[in-house]
């Protein structure tokens, strides 16, 4: 959420400028939020001055986009961009005009922008909007259009195929037919878009809201077939009816993502792709199996969040979200280590929820969800992950040479104490020693 005072130096912003003798306006989502009612992101200021006027008018302000006019104006924690009419000539690399031309024409720079509803000019002391291309209505019948042609509009930056998404999935509007044409027919130079700024649209529509409407959109033009055709891959997959009643892997995964509040960028790439390995599983004996999908959408949402650069530990977590979802089946019968281990996964909010998720959207049993939450909210830290009776140190200090069955003592010394069955340094000791073969040189335990 921006900080308030931005809306405050804005304001300061546009005033200075006017009284300087410039033309100056909100402008862009800003004043496409304040008419929706929304609490702007950021706050951006148009005006006719250059951008050496600017710099020379507020102190500390910094140029940030010199071949675009752009300067940050900062005071405190707020900041806004002022950036100077433009008009933009041809783009030749999907992304970036080969020269932009500075104006002294509100309308002229406008024109060049991405939709209409991002296209208002808004006056910040009397409220007045300017309206060049048919914003203010497109704001109230809830369309998503593009400003002008709109193959000339996604020619330009081919990201805006994405952002035409992004802004429909947010703010539950519809995509024009000729702005939904136009990416249908272009949404193969996607390919052209980095992976990074790919990846940041794609979080955007996961997690802002109307993330099941949001992979609609991006199926119906065209994009996820460009992306993540590994997703566009569930559709028509079936499942068992008995666990899902729901239909396909793709209905499923959709009524999840559906379900979903305030998720995190995590959580959200979990849901779209924890059952992405079922097509490719997929059998039928006595019944529609998925065996080792699991495992293998943890495989592929390491190959897909790779192939998008998330970070390293987003890719981890994800896929070990992936991995572990069928855990959640066995937390009745599994021991005390095992369910203890299992509930000391880090973030297991998320393993949680995910969970609960999945139930929801298909056989709403959440017996399972229940009993984890309990036993979550039962055991202390401590009792989950208890400091260790015994280390590699001890072992080496009772005669045990170091290789790989140091692993195997550790461990079950470890079940022992999450078990309850010992307390001890010496009752761990007591346990290696009566499990597994004496030291070199040490007599063989009695009894053993």
């Amino acid at each position: 959420m921006v900080d308030s005072s931005a809306v405050q130096l804005a304001r300061r912003v546009a005033g200075k400028l006017r009284i300087c003798g410039h033309a100056a306006y909100l402008v862009g989502g800003c004043v496409r939020d304040l008419l929706l009612g929304r609490e702007p992101q950021d706050y951006d200021v148009a005006t006719d001055a250059r951008p050496e006027r600017v710099l020379g008018l507020f102190t500390g302000a910094q140029l940030v986009g010199a071949h675009f006019g752009v300067v940050l104006v900062r005071e405190g924690e707020a900041e806004v961009e002022v950036a100077t009419f433009r008009s933009d000539h041809s783009y030749l690399d999907g992304r970036h005009p080969s020269a932009v031309e500075f104006e002294t024409d509100p309308r002229q720079d406008v024109l060049r922008r991405d939709f209409t509803i991002n296209a208002l000019l808004m006056d910040p002391a009397t409220g007045e909007v300017l309206d060049y291309v048919g914003g203010r209505a497109d704001l109230a019948a809830g369309v998503i259009r593009a400003v002008g042609d709109p193959e000339t509009r996604f020619a330009e930056d081919h990201l805006r195929m994405l952002r035409a998404v992004r802004f429909a999935t947010r703010l539950g509007f519809r995509i024009e037919d000729a702005t939904l044409a136009a990416i249908q027919r272009l949404c193969q130079r996607i390919r052209l878009i980095s992976a990074e700024r790919v990846r940041d649209e794609l979080v955007m529509i996961l997690t802002e809201g109307g993330a099941a409407r949001g992979l609609d959109l991006l199926d119906e033009s065209g994009l996820l077939a460009v992306l993540l055709p590994e997703v566009t891959a569930m559709q028509g997959v079936a499942q068992p009816p008995e666990f899902h009643p729901e239909g396909d892997v793709w209905t499923h995964v959709r009524l999840m993502l559906g379900e979903m509040r305030h998720p995190t960028a995590t959580l959200a790439l979990a849901v779209l792709l924890h059952d992405v390995g079922k097509p490719r599983t997929f059998s039928v004996r006595e019944r529609i199996r998925f065996d080792g999908h699991a495992e293998l959408s943890a495989q592929m949402a390491v190959e897909i969040l790779s192939r998008l650069r998330f970070s390293n530990d987003d890719v981890r977590h994800v896929a070990a979200l992936a991995a572990h979802h069928l855990r959640f089946k066995d937390v009745p019968q599994m021991r005390a280590s095992t369910l203890k281990r299992f509930l000391r996964l880090d973030r297991f909010a998320e393993h949680l929820e995910l969970h609960r998720l999945d139930c929801v959207s298909s056989h709403r049993m959440l017996g399972n969800y229940y009993f984890a939450k309990s036993k979550l909210e039962e055991f202390s830290s401590e009792e989950l992950k208890p400091r260790p009776l015994l280390t590699g140190h001890a072992l080496i200090g009772a005669g045990y040479r170091p290789g790989p069955s140091f692993a195997r003592m550790l461990k079950a010394v470890e079940d022992a104490q999450l078990e309850g069955q010992i307390r001890t340094p010496e009752e761990a000791l007591d346990l290696v020693r009566a499990r597994f073969e004496p030291p070199d040189g040490a007599a063989t335990p009695a009894g053993s």
